[in-house]
């Protein structure tokens, strides 16, 4: 993985940092029922949607989807991988890491969790469901093909060192 491919990972995981950070002020206020912006004195009440499962996956996948983009942008230059397998481990690490996380941000606020098309056993409006369903299958793919591929980088390395 070249210099400028790692350092768009970084970048990227970032933007995820700072999205999830941006979540998890909404869900702070969600909890709250209310905006508190301490040591301002006061607050102003707010009615956000959604729920406390769906801010938390949501606030949680950001983090962990930027981390994971800042960890393979980091160790990229020790995985052994063709020019191609360098390339499909970028797009599919930058197709995970945003389609994980920016469908969980919109679940709570639509009242979608996305898990089955149709809706499955969790109501909400079937449109914005299979909206946020159809969305959650590119970054599936997506981390199928990731780890493997990092895995293969890390262990040809490893057998580098012999």
């Amino acid at each position: 993985m070249n210099e400028r491919e790692r350092q768009i990972l970084i970048v990227n995981g970032a933007g995820l940092l700072l999205g999830s950070i941006l979540v998890g002020w909404v869900f702070f206020f969600f909890l709250l029922k209310a905006m508190v912006l301490w040591p301002i004195p006061g607050n102003v009440p707010v009615d956000i949607p959604g729920d406390e499962r769906g801010w938390r996956m949501a606030h949680m996948e950001g983090l962990t989807q930027g981390l994971l983009l800042i960890g393979i942008g980091a160790i990229g230059g020790q995985l052994r991988l063709s020019r191609r397998q360098s390339r499909v481990l970028l797009w599919s690490s930058l197709v995970t890491g945003w389609l994980f996380f920016l469908p969980s941000a919109f679940g709570p606020m639509a009242g979608v969790r996305g898990l089955a098309f149709g809706g499955g056993p969790f109501g909400g409006d079937v449109t914005l469901n299979n909206l946020m369903y159809v969305f959650g299958w590119p970054p599936m793919i997506g981390v199928h093909l990731m780890l493997p591929l990092l895995f293969w980088g890390a262990l040809r390395r490893l057998r580098e060192m012999r």
